[in-house]
């Protein structure tokens, strides 16, 4: 029996290391199912299992499980168990963007490892508590309009202190001589200048985390770094160079067979050759995005695929080209809800027929003569006709329409049909009855009322037993005369309250942590010694309910109102769309040369 159960976990993690984390996972389920008084064993396996549905996405089950771990580790006086359960909880809160709760479970790890003198348990705990900062200060960032650098204090502050817990880590991996984990330190030291608007900084650490991936055979990260090097130098101005970084980009997505990556490269191209005004290049790489996109069911990558090659081809003076791919991106925005999309495609479609002299009719037939072109339609080098001025669009985030319930109800009500009899008709039949009525008619009919309403009271009400229903009736017909102090100090009352007292204290025991609660657990004599129960009590520290305060706390967090949603991301995009800031910075560049008319006072 003690053997199977091993074996079972044994298998289990055997399959999780080969990628088949749902196969892993059944086998760990089935360990657990059949039970073992391995203590070690057991905290193991709830360590295995909280992982294996941590990558499989199943985040309830995986915050389950660690906790099963560290309610395990804490009981059996594990401490550096305990220090990585809290660190496995601290990074799957992270994934739920639970940034509060996950750093304090982070620094539970940090602390611990410290403690027990672990150095790869410290490492690890330091580049956690920077990634968690990392991800905050990202989600804050994130839809906001500043520019690069131009950040809020606290925003600053938390991706200050990322770099701060990432260069702690630096430096113990260099000193432990991990250099797979150096290069991922330094991936994201770049990542988190980046984010700062420190690009010379992001550029150094990336080119660090290239070196590393190269001697590792790393392709993936590879790839990364070539594409964060490409979108550093982008904001330097260093066009050229990002477009050689973007190249490799793609070769190496190709070779991965990584078609989201691909879009993407193709995407960051066509808009770094529309900056170097390469307009013949830039249409390549966005109707290969547009293509990629088709592929994938990227709706929201279609869309900014044509309104892209809508502006390349009004560069060129291709106004008719322009104009399908403008009528394109209008259908598209109208579509998935992008009100912000639907109103620049409706000027620029509007703006193009005025060029070229077309009315609503003309647009059946010039649909029909693009659709037969192909992919790629012809178009000519350079029309002698003006450019229209089509430049001035947003980048702004797909936004979804908002509908709220009354709007909702309009709506339904709008599209039913109405009730045969009339308001007017319903209340002259009311007026009917009541003038046709006797006025004793009409107090019982008050009185009918009253008790229906007042039944409604008492079926919400909370049903006591028999016996209290019985002392209920014999304390209503008490003598009026009775002391009302009497009343509160009477024996029911006083089994009222204790009735109260016992309620609310299975309430707390509900909540209490349970080793007999733990699944897969088999208490023996031989296990009974190391469970900690009433008679080996260990008082909690005071750091643990300082984490526990806190952590209550949030809960009042949980349940506030989130957000609007953003709207449906789109993956051919890179969700670091910087060119809609490099519009913003050569926005204010040409507001900077502007010449102020003096007033007349100055005059």
């Amino acid at each position: 029996m003690e053997a199977s159960c091993l074996e079972l976990a044994l298998e289990g993690e055997r399959l999780c290391k080969v990628g088949d984390f749902k196969g892993g996972a059944a086998f760990f389920e089935a360990a657990v199912e059949l039970g073992t008084e391995d203590l070690k064993t057991l905290s193991a396996i709830y360590s295995q299992l909280g992982n294996a549905y941590f990558y499989l996405k199943e985040y309830a089950k995986a915050l389950e499980y660690h906790r099963h771990d560290l309610t395990l580790a804490r009981t059996i006086g594990d401490r550096i168990g305990e220090g990585k359960a809290s660190g496995n909880l601290g990074n799957t809160l992270k994934v739920l963007g639970r940034y509060d709760e996950a750093v304090m479970f982070c620094q539970r790890h940090l602390d611990i490892s410290r403690e027990q003198g672990d150095k790869v348990g410290e490492a690890r705990a330091l580049y956690n508590i920077g990634n968690v900062l990392h991800a905050k200060g990202k989600q804050q960032v994130w839809g906001c309009t500043q520019d690069p650098g131009d950040l809020s204090p606290d925003v600053r502050d938390t991706l200050q202190r990322a770099t701060q817990f990432y260069e702690m880590n630096l430096s113990l991996v260099k000193e432990l001589g991990d250099k797979a984990a150096q290069g991922r330190a330094f991936g994201n030291l770049g990542n988190t200048h980046y984010l700062l608007g420190n690009f010379v900084e992001a550029i150094k650490f990336h080119r660090e985390r290239l070196s590393i991936a190269k001697e590792f055979g790393d392709k993936a990260a590879e790839r990364r770094a070539y594409s964060n090097l490409g979108n550093a130098l982008i904001f330097l101005g260093q066009f050229h160079t990002a477009t050689e970084y973007y190249r490799k980009t793609l070769q190496l997505s190709h070779q991965l067979k990584d078609q989201v990556m691909e879009a993407q490269a193709c995407y960051s191209l066509g808009n770094t050759y529309t900056l170097l005004q390469e307009y013949d290049r830039a249409i390549d790489y966005h109707l290969k995005h547009l293509l990629i996109a088709q592929e994938l069911s990227d709706r929201v990558g279609e869309g900014r695929a044509c309104w892209s090659l809508g502006n390349a081809y009004v560069s060129l003076g291709n106004h008719r080209q322009a104009l399908h791919y403008s009528r394109k991106h209008l259908e598209i925005s109208r579509e998935i809800g992008d009100r912000n999309g639907e109103l620049t495609a409706r000027m620029n479609v509007e703006q193009l027929m005025a060029a070229l002299g077309m009315t609503e009719g003309d647009l059946s037939s010039c649909g029909s003569e693009f659709e037969a072109q192909g992919a790629r339609p012809k178009f000519n080098k350079r029309s002698s006709t003006g450019n229209v001025d089509l430049w001035k669009y947003t980048s702004e985030k797909v936004t979804q329409p908002c509908l709220c319930p009354a709007c909702l109800i309009c709506l339904q009500q709008a599209g039913s049909p109405l009730p045969i009899m009339s308001v007017t008709e319903i209340l002259g039949n009311a007026m009917e009855i009541k003038i046709g009525r006797d006025p004793s008619d009409e107090d019982c009919f008050f009185d009918l009322l009253s008790k229906f309403q007042s039944s409604r009271m008492d079926d919400q009400r909370c049903n006591l037993n028999e016996q209290q229903k019985w002392e209920k009736r014999q304390a209503a017909t008490a003598p009026l005369s009775q002391d009302p102090c009497s009343l509160i100090s009477s024996p029911q009352t006083e089994e009222f309250f204790d009735l109260i007292a016992s309620s609310q204290s299975r309430r707390l025991d509900d909540q209490r942590a349970s080793v007999g609660n733990l699944p897969g657990l088999r208490i023996t004599q031989n296990n009974l010694g190391h469970l900690r129960g009433e008679a080996d009590p260990q008082e909690p520290s005071d750091d643990f309910f300082n984490m526990l305060i806190k952590c209550q706390s949030s809960r009042i967090d949980d349940q506030r109102c989130s957000p609007p949603d953003p709207g449906p991301r789109a993956p051919t995009v890179p969700d670091e769309d910087f060119f809609s800031l490099i519009q913003r910075v050569q926005a204010k560049r040409m507001d900077e040369q502007r010449v102020f008319l003096p007033s007349d006072e100055d005059q």
